[in-house]
């Protein structure tokens, strides 16, 4: 494999292990079940999807009551999963089929089963009570502040533990309690962990909520105006604090005495202006940062025109952005564009979305464009497993419903094939398979040259042929209504990408924005137009379409 920045060019897929592939028949996915479908994700030939990279969710022991999130022991597997030898065997298979491997590092909280929170709890007087953050209840018995768990059905981040008269904190559920990052021997400890899965040749890290590690030691209040919906009069003091930065800058120079790996955070803020600065000053933070509030667009042209050009403007002098549609905590892409007109701004939030009403093929054809979209922007996309073939958010009954915060539809099993048990499982699943598998699965579309994944697997490889894809410039064109076009230039090669975020046919003038008046196209998510020449003046985007022109 290519040494270097390759997370800058590399096309990153998300395996979420429950859902991906079952080895055994027991209805969970496991590590083996990954090894076994590598050859999907890339045997090397356009038959492939062609990634470069596998992100994993968490895998360790836990008692699984935020699926993983929840970690025990963060240096072994959890049952369900294998074991280590099923790991090591799993990144020394993917790293023979050019895939590195990141994976999840939940440094926030630990399970309440840890043995350091047991052991926490035990008394105030043990050596761990310092690793968590333990306080006195307010005089009147109530918790020592206002801070609120992140999973609105818990209510109070606080609990009280009446063996030793104290609350203790947790940002998500009252089986996680959060670390104390101020303690020098948590940093040291968590370091370690971090070399135990480098050591085992890991190529990164995707950290679980980056800008929670560091929050207002003197826990003052946060302020009320932040659960009543209000703008902020003063930042908020559970999350987001300066020591956070201090915090990344020793993970970095962690990663950096080893060759060639990286860390991705999960840094859950909407405001691009704030979330650049976990780039550091000097790019010494984190490699690549989630950019949510690219997420949470409607479909509308102008809204993701608007969101790029932001970031694009703030990101510091060397960074690199990321985009992403889909993942374990977000209703999957195709299900929230399904509807008509898309997702209105703000209409959505975790575990909340209401249905988008049905799909009639919309969501399949926005689909597309959305392919196009993440793979030809300047940056690295994330794919979400299943994202390839247009899966949708499945249907959980009640009685199947597992998470406390609404997230089982987005997670359940990759549709393989059109069998019962869509090629994922001989068993039961853990969860239901979607009712489209018979039809949106991977044996359908295979060999399907009009097919979504036939197009994202055209995508990939055309991106890795492409200069201008890879480390070109970016310059958003045009302000026609329902269309998003930009140019990326590389090496003397321009590019002119142009999407239709609309169901009507759009013309763009390109020699009105000082592009040449013909070009070539080269990539169309309509599998009936042709390649070849084409007039710029205009250029004619058909309903649903997306093209990209050589110039």
């Amino acid at each position: 494999m290519a040494r270097g920045d390759w997370w800058r060019h590399g096309v990153i897929y998300q395996v979420y292990p429950r859902s991906f592939q079952d080895s055994n028949g027991d209805g969970i996915g496991d590590l083996r079940g990954i090894t076994g479908r590598l050859d999907h994700l890339n045997d090397g030939t356009p038959a492939s999807l062609g990634v470069d990279a596998i992100w994993l969710s968490p895998f360790y022991p836990s008692p699984l009551t935020d699926f993983g999130y929840d970690v025990s022991d963060y240096c072994d597997v959890h049952p369900d999963y294998g074991t280590l030898a099923d790991f090591d065997e799993l990144v020394r298979q993917a790293h023979r089929h050019g895939i590195r491997v990141i994976v999840d590092f939940v440094p926030n909280h630990t399970s309440d089963r840890h043995p350091w929170f047991r052991a926490s709890r035990s008394s105030r007087d043990d050596p761990h009570r310092g690793w968590y953050v333990w306080r006195d209840p307010r005089p009147d018995g109530s918790p020592p502040n206002n801070w609120r768990s992140l999973f609105a059905a818990v209510g109070s981040a606080w609990t009280f533990d009446p063996a030793t008269g104290q609350y203790y904190l947790h940002s998500f559920r009252r089986e996680q309690p959060d670390l104390d990052w101020w303690n020098p021997e948590v940093r040291e400890a968590m370091h370690g962990v971090l070399r135990f899965w480098l050591d085992r040749g890991v190529d990164g890290f995707r950290i679980d909520v980056a800008h929670k590690m560091a929050r207002d030691p003197d826990l003052l209040d946060n302020p009320p105006e932040l659960y009543r919906g209000r703008p902020l009069p003063s930042p908020r003091r559970d999350e987001d604090w300066p020591e956070v930065h201090v915090i990344l800058r020793d993970f970095r120079r962690l990663l950096d005495a080893y060759d060639d790996r990286m860390a991705i955070g999960e840094v859950g803020i909407f405001d691009p202006a704030r979330v650049v600065r976990y780039f550091g000053t000097s790019l010494d933070e984190l490699h690549l940062v989630f950019n949510f509030s690219f997420v949470r667009q409607p479909w509308r042209a102008e809204a993701f025109r608007d969101a790029v050009d932001r970031c694009e403007a703030l990101l510091p002098a060397g960074a690199w952005p990321v985009y992403t549609l889909s993942n374990h905590d977000t209703p999957r892409a195709r299900s929230r564009y399904g509807g008509e007109g898309g997702l209105p701004q703000g209409e959505w939030v975790e575990g909340g979305m209401p249905p988008s009403g049905g799909d009639s093929g919309l969501g399949m054809r926005r689909a597309r464009v959305a392919a196009m979209l993440l793979l030809t922007l300047r940056g690295t996309p994330f794919l979400y497993y299943g994202e390839e073939i247009g899966q949708a958010d499945g249907e959980v009954p009640p009685d199947r419903v597992v998470d406390i915060d609404g997230r089982d539809p987005e997670r359940t099993p990759m549709q393989w094939d059109g069998t019962p048990g869509a090629g994922f499982t001989t068993g039961e699943p853990w969860l239901p398979i979607g009712s489209e598998a018979r039809t949106v699965n991977v044996a359908a579309e295979r060999d399907d040259p009009r097919s979504l994944l036939s197009l994202y697997r055209q995508l990939i490889r055309y991106r890795r042929g492409s200069r201008p894809l890879l480390a070109g410039t970016y310059r958003a064109v045009g302000h026609e209504p329902g269309i998003f076009s930009y140019v990326r230039e590389a090496g003397g090669r321009r590019l002119l990408v142009a999407l239709n975020f609309t169901s009507a046919p759009v013309r763009l003038d390109a020699p009105a924005f000082g592009l040449p008046p013909t070009g070539v196209v080269e990539v169309s998510t309509d599998p009936d137009r042709p390649s070849g020449p084409v007039s710029l003046a205009p250029l004619e985007v058909g309903p649903d379409e997306g093209v990209v022109v050589a110039l």
